[in-house]
């Protein structure tokens, strides 16, 4: 059988099968009230990341619905873009508010910040750029126009896992800043995410936070609890944390690589469209734009090289399909091939995909 390079693909050593064990020999494998391993990986990731404060869930999407949570947006509008997973939209809907897309800027795929002045109305109380594929969005821009409107921004930092803005990490900016570890993600775990808080009212947010991750119990250690609002079980458990502490220790390493690969990818692949080199980018995802996706995919299938499409535009989708015109977004919604990126890639592997692509176009 032919052997195939993967589109994504963890990268672990000895240290994560110890925690593992570590973990599993404890019987102390999950808590709602988030101690243990949990409570180490907030602690480490804050530091990581310079926020105020933090609070690990069970995933990104987890993370994104909390966060919402914390501003009251039913019947008001939070400004998007359509070129992201579908999580992003749905969280908004989960609490009651109306999603208002934008389109993207064609080089970073990021949400245009031009466009999002021209979607704001008196119903608008937050905007979620989504750093896509790694590229941090234009945050100073962003958070500027946020600040003269009065908004909230609560960033997508699913992809963006050790990314940089200026000269602080991804994690610091925003309200809240939302993160994935899913398997596929830079720093990967079984299931995880995690909320970052930047506000003055950081110690509020966090209580809150720990409340609803956890069916709305509202103390951590008082076995004589109380629940006073609507909460969910988003918790995250301890082995999941448990390598999270392990990848955390191994992340801008592996996040150094990448770059690595997304240099050569840029330098070497010839074709015009494609992702842009920035040692700011993590470079979760690496994608270029072809005409006949997929036949190109079809190829490059056949040569052993996995590749994906990420993503199809949400606006276009029958649940938020709505009479809007976005044309960056839609045809990067039609061209889109994501290419491997990751760690495990050996140096002939990645010359393969460079060669195979550039026989392919």
């Amino acid at each position: 059988m032919k052997k195939i390079i993967k589109l994504f693909n963890p990268v672990t050593d000895l240290s994560e099968r110890r925690v593992l064990l570590k973990t599993l020999d404890s019987k102390f494998w999950a808590s709602g009230s988030g101690s243990g391993n949990v409570q180490k990986f907030e602690s480490k990731f804050k530091k990581y990341v310079s926020a105020d404060s933090c609070v690990a869930v069970n995933s990104g999407t987890a993370a994104l619905n909390l966060a919402l949570s914390l501003f009251n947006i039913r019947n008001k509008e939070v400004i998007l873009p359509s070129m992201s997973f579908v999580s992003t939209a749905h969280a908004i809907v989960e609490n009651g508010g109306k999603p208002i897309f934008v389109d993207i800027e064609p080089k970073s795929l990021c949400i245009d910040p031009e466009k999002i002045k021209d979607k704001i109305s008196k119903n608008t109380i937050a905007i979620m750029p989504v750093h896509f594929g790694g590229m941090p969005c234009n945050l100073d821009k962003i958070l500027k126009i946020a600040k003269k409107n009065g908004l909230h921004v609560i960033e997508d930092a699913a992809h963006a896992v050790g990314t940089k803005f200026g000269k602080k990490k991804i994690g610091s900016h925003g309200t809240a800043v939302c993160f994935s570890f899913h398997p596929v993600k830079n720093l990967a775990m079984p299931t995880g995410g995690l909320i970052a808080i930047n506000h003055k009212d950081s110690t509020k947010f966090q209580k809150l936070l720990f409340s609803r991750r956890w069916c709305g119990i509202t103390d951590r250690n008082d076995t004589d609890y109380d629940v006073k609002e609507l909460g969910w079980n988003y918790y995250m458990n301890e082995f999941s944390a448990g390598i999270g502490l392990e990848q955390l220790k191994k992340l801008d390493k592996f996040n150094e690589i990448r770059k690595k690969i997304a240099k050569q990818y840029f330098n070497k692949i010839n074709i015009e469209s494609k992702m842009s080199f920035n040692e700011k980018c993590s470079y979760h995802l690496y994608w270029i734009l072809v005409k006949n996706r997929q036949r190109f995919r079809e190829k490059l299938y056949k040569n052993g090289i996995e590749t994906g499409t990420h993503y199809k535009p949400i606006h276009l989708m029958s649940m938020y399909k709505k009479n809007i015109s976005l044309p960056e977004t839609e045809s990067v919604g039609k061209k889109i091939v994501t290419i491997p990126i990751h760690p495990n890639l050996k140096k002939s592997e990645i010359k393969k995909i460079i060669d195979t692509i550039n026989k392919s176009l």
